[in-house]
């Protein structure tokens, strides 16, 4: 069972950087607390020296081994610095990897729920919070605590009673510090949740710009902007509340033990049972104390923002897949064409009752093509997210070269199925990592080959750095046109055994989608392929048809024969859209 324990607990294993590394941070952790440890020895050592009439010469030792001393404490710091930012970053780097793996991998269902920006904050934000607070965590808060524990045994040797003061002092304020963090972190979680709502906002509402100030709808969402950053501003105006709050509760307390502390100093001083140079090591040793906690409250607020960032990254992590893996997958077969089959098959949402698909029934045998035409909404789209298993039928089954797509692995999935959809994906990437989606087992020679089947082979020879040339980000640089024929290339290089067309060459230009026509020809032949039309002139070519309406076949059978029957629902729609048969 997942709690919130283990899920914290299997975040932060990420974090572990190996034996060696961990010691060496160690050791260096060990000598930052130790030297600051030393340094009011010598302190002591030169204000008895000097009261009992030592040489200048020994006094100038004593004061060059406190230099010493603090110079190399600074040295310390600095090297467990430097360990704990690379060690930080290199754990957090690999969380951030595979918190990314992770979300890659979960279903559409999950996906559909939330916007790109939200994810980004999901995988980056929440980890950069952690990786922060990793570095101030070894520096400030372990050294510190080594240090303060050191301080109080040093006082506990010098004098009992003096240090077990010290003791009950820093023990109810370390039990206050616990206590506040506890009111202190649901906060922060709450700041957290309402950044990601901030920036899920602010992605959609860049990414849909266009629209919005052609529509005139600028101002509508830019009070919507107001209304996500006013409840930011307000779950930080009370994290921040709270944080100051702490933070003066404890200097207040602070001071009160440090005068405390101080007087009794003074008194067992002036009864004799000191000398000078004790009672001024007692008095640094007490300013000593002070250092571990202003750092440890600087870091409270670092702390609830790394404490909400290991909750949500736990949450992302223990979000399953609703799409299980079989424990022993059958494979697809490896080569050529695949039948199709949806037997009975039937859809809906998890969170949602109404029915998206019901009893769909469609056969294709080996190499056959299926044209599927309905109306906006009417669920050609969802029954491709079947064939692609993007979810799983709630009713029926989906087969696959005869084998139930559930009883599959997904890497089996994509190697034996292409789609190449109007909306294609391009990366801030080179040609080739664009066309094998960053895989290493690229062939040149193929790839050229390839983009000269498709008709972009003057268009690679005109790139600077041929397949190593770096696109934009989000394809900027390539035509629309272009960007489609690459979409092509990628289906042609899977050699897939299924291919699926969401009107593919409708951001074609004439003149490019006539030059395009021979390399469709070429990747269906010996393929079966499922064409979603929105124009049924692209539907010359398939042996089938089906009319979808509603979620639900309303008419199924050969093309060429529902084109002939002038009743049919197919012959009707090739007459509105004025198609020759």
């Amino acid at each position: 069972m997942s709690t919130p324990t283990n899920r914290r607990r299997s975040v932060l294993r990420h974090l572990w950087p190996g034996r060696r590394a961990a010691a060496a941070l160690a050791a260096a952790i060990l000598a930052t607390t130790v030297l600051p440890l030393l340094a009011p020895q010598f302190t002591k050592a030169f204000v008895d020296g000097a009261i009992a009439g030592e040489s200048a010469q020994q006094l100038i030792l004593i004061a060059l081994g406190y230099l010493g001393l603090a110079v190399s404490g600074q040295g310390a710091r600095v090297v467990t610095a430097w360990l704990a930012s690379q060690l930080a970053w290199d754990g957090t780097n690999r969380m951030r990897e595979g918190l990314a793996e992770h979300a890659m991998s979960l279903d559409m269902a999950y996906h559909g729920k939330r916007t790109p920006g939200e994810m980004i904050e999901r995988v980056d934000g929440d980890v950069v919070a952690l990786a922060e607070f990793v570095v101030a965590f070894m520096l400030d808060v372990v050294a510190s605590l080594l240090l303060l524990v050191g301080v109080i045994a040093v006082v506990l040797t010098v004098d009992v009673r003096i240090g077990g003061v010290l003791l009950v002092y820093c023990a109810l304020v370390g039990l206050a510090m616990v206590r506040a963090q506890r009111l202190a972190v649901p906060a922060a979680t709450k700041v957290r949740e309402r950044f990601a709502a901030l920036f899920g906002s602010l992605e959609e509402q860049l990414a849909g710009a266009e629209d919005i100030r052609a529509n005139g709808a600028g101002h509508h969402l830019v009070n919507r902007y107001h209304g996500k950053a006013a409840e930011v501003y307000r779950a930080d105006l009370k994290a921040e509340r709270i944080g100051g709050a702490l933070f003066a509760g404890t200097n207040i307390a602070f001071a009160l033990g440090t005068a405390i502390i101080l007087g009794l100093a003074a008194w067992v001083q002036q009864n004799g049972t000191l000398t000078v140079g004790t009672a001024v090591l007692l008095f640094q040793y007490t300013q000593m104390v002070r250092a571990p906690f202003e750092r440890i409250i600087d870091q409270i607020q670092q702390y609830q923002k790394a404490l909400a960032g290991v909750a949500r990254i736990g949450q992302l992590f223990a979000e399953q897949r609703t799409l299980p893996e079989p424990e022993e997958p059958r494979p697809l077969p490896a080569h050529g064409p695949l039948s199709l089959e949806l037997d009975h098959v039937g859809f809906a949402y998890a969170d949602d009752d109404e029915q998206v698909l019901s009893d769909i029934t469609l056969w294709l045998e080996p190499g056959e093509t299926l044209g599927l035409v309905g109306r906006t909404g009417s669920g050609k789209t969802t029954i491709a997210r079947m064939v692609l298993r993007l979810y799983d039928p709630t009713q029926g089954t989906v087969r696959l070269g005869g084998v139930d797509l559930r009883d599959t692995d997904l890497a089996s999935v994509h190697r034996r199925i292409a789609v190449v959809t109007q909306d294609v994906q391009l990366f801030a990437a080179s040609v080739r990592d664009n066309l094998m989606l960053f895989r290493g087992d690229a062939d040149d020679d193929r790839l050229r080959s390839v983009l000269e089947s498709v008709g972009l082979g003057d268009w690679l020879r005109d790139l600077p750095n041929g397949l190593d040339t770096e696109l934009g980000a989000a394809g900027s640089g390539v035509s629309a046109g272009e960007a489609q024929l690459l979409a092509f290339a990628r289906a042609f290089l899977t050699d897939p055994g299924l291919v699926v067309l969401d009107e593919a060459s409708s951001r074609l230009d004439p003149a490019t989608e006539l030059h395009i026509e021979d390399a469709i020809e070429q990747l269906l032949t010996n393929r079966t392929a499922v064409l979603i039309a929105h124009r049924l002139s692209s539907l010359a070519r398939v042996d089938k048809i089906a009319v979808v309406n509603d979620g639900r076949i309303v008419e199924y059978g050969r093309r060429v024969e529902l084109a002939a029957d002038p009743s049919s629902r197919f012959s009707h729609l090739l007459d509105a859209a004025g198609v020759a048969r």
